[in-house]
């Protein structure tokens, strides 16, 4: 056997190993690749150039450090790409029919998902390294690095992406956490067979409330219901409330249509097992919750990246879809919140319940509110419900 050959046996049998270790870790997709540039640069730049991108200006600027591994870690030979499971079944789905309540996206129900990957991956690089018997340059990345992390996924066989923008497993569905390790070592790639595609499916995009998939492979982030609850810190566009439905963090439904899901199994990861309280919590419970108690009730969870103001103006925006009445009570104490932003969507919400207290908490707001954008959100609501009335 020439030099060669047994170098890349070496490769070969190292890469099966880390593979083998990483499973053991838990990790259900595992597949690893040359660190060359992503191949979907150009598309990714064409949907920044579009204005797909909203507010996340940091996405804007990350961009060049996308544009090569490289740029993130000089030393990187290979890209080892990980998928984590993180599909729990909801105990009594029917409580979702009860608009009462508030959705919150799967990976928000248990621990924050990048702790709990972070920590796995770095004792994967401990492992390769006790291995080799030396140490390697590596970085770890778990979603929030400035990596194309679909498109290394993709790359390495672990799926394809879908008309969502999801990666999708033929074998197990597309709920997954994707990870990364940048590692200085020529691990040569093993790549699984691609198997599986969208075909002509486009239950996604007809099940999507905001139409935020406009093209297959292509979302405009401005209406994604996960971006206006989450990555919008600011008022959520007067015509795409209604679209939001009860959901109070996040959007799970392009990932419930899918075909391929019905094959998902539930995760043995017992940190991402609903934490109490985060499961279709009731949003009168939520109202009145103070900064000291935000902070106590979501530590550790991806739910405290909305901030108090933002996750309150996601459930008063709940409260105004449900149309119930009983709702009136807990948004008279919402718009006389501290934060504008809250005060601004409750009183959208009193006018989309459009009862008679509803309409004398508004008149009544009004006279003394200081704030323009809850003073245009008043004056609108009142008038919604003044129009209500002539039909009746």
């Amino acid at each position: 056997m020439t030099k060669i050959n047994q170098l890349e046996l070496k490769k070969a049998q190292l890469n099966q190993w880390i593979r083998k270790q990483a499973e053991k870790m838990g990790f259900d997709l595992v597949g690893i690749v040359p660190a060359d540039p992503p191949k979907l640069i150009d598309r990714y730049r064409e949907w920044l150039n579009l204005g797909y991108a909203g507010e996340m200006e940091y996405l804007h600027r990350h961009f060049p450090l996308k544009q090569d591994p490289k740029n993130l870690l000089p030393e990187v030979k290979s890209v080892i790409s990980l998928g984590l499971n993180y599909y729990t079944v909801e105990p009594d789905a029917v409580r979702k029919l009860d608009p009462t309540r508030g959705q919150i996206s799967r990976y928000a129900w248990g621990e924050d998902y990048h702790d709990v990957i972070r920590k796995r991956l770095k004792r994967l690089v401990k492992k390769i390294e006790k291995r080799l018997k030396r140490e390697t340059k590596s970085r770890v990345f778990v979603d929030s690095g400035p990596i194309l992390e679909r498109d290394y996924a993709q790359t390495a066989g672990l799926g394809w992406i879908g008309k969502n923008t999801n990666l999708i497993n033929w074998q197990k569905g597309s709920w997954y956490f994707l990870a990364e390790i940048l590692i200085s070592l020529d691990l040569g790639a093993d790549v699984l067979p691609a198997r599986g595609s969208c075909g002509s499916c486009t239950l996604c995009i007809e099940a999507c409330p905001t139409d935020a998939i406009v093209a297959p492979n292509q979302v405009d982030a401005r209406s994604c219901i996960s971006y206006l609850t989450v990555e919008l810190k600011e008022a959520i566009p007067m015509d795409l409330r209604p679209g939001l439905g009860n959901l109070i963090f996040g959007c799970d439904i392009c990932q419930e249509v899918c075909p391929w899901n019905t094959k998902s199994q539930p995760t043995s990861v017992k940190e991402f097992q609903p934490r109490k309280g985060n499961l279709l919590p009731k949003l009168a419970d939520l109202i009145g919750i103070t900064q000291n108690e935000f902070s106590q009730k979501f530590k550790g969870s991806p739910i405290k990246r909305t901030k108090r103001r933002g996750l309150l103006r996601n459930v008063v925006v709940a409260m105004g879809n449900s149309k119930d009445p009983s709702m009136v009570e807990p948004l008279q104490s919402a718009i006389l919140d501290v934060e504008p932003l809250v005060r601004q969507h409750a009183a959208w919400a009193l006018g989309q319940i459009a009862t008679p207290l509803a309409e004398t908490i508004l008149k009544k707001k009004l006279q003394n509110e200081k704030n323009i954008e809850v003073i245009i959100e008043i004056e609108s609501a009142l008038q919604i419900i003044e129009s209500e009335n002539i039909k009746d």
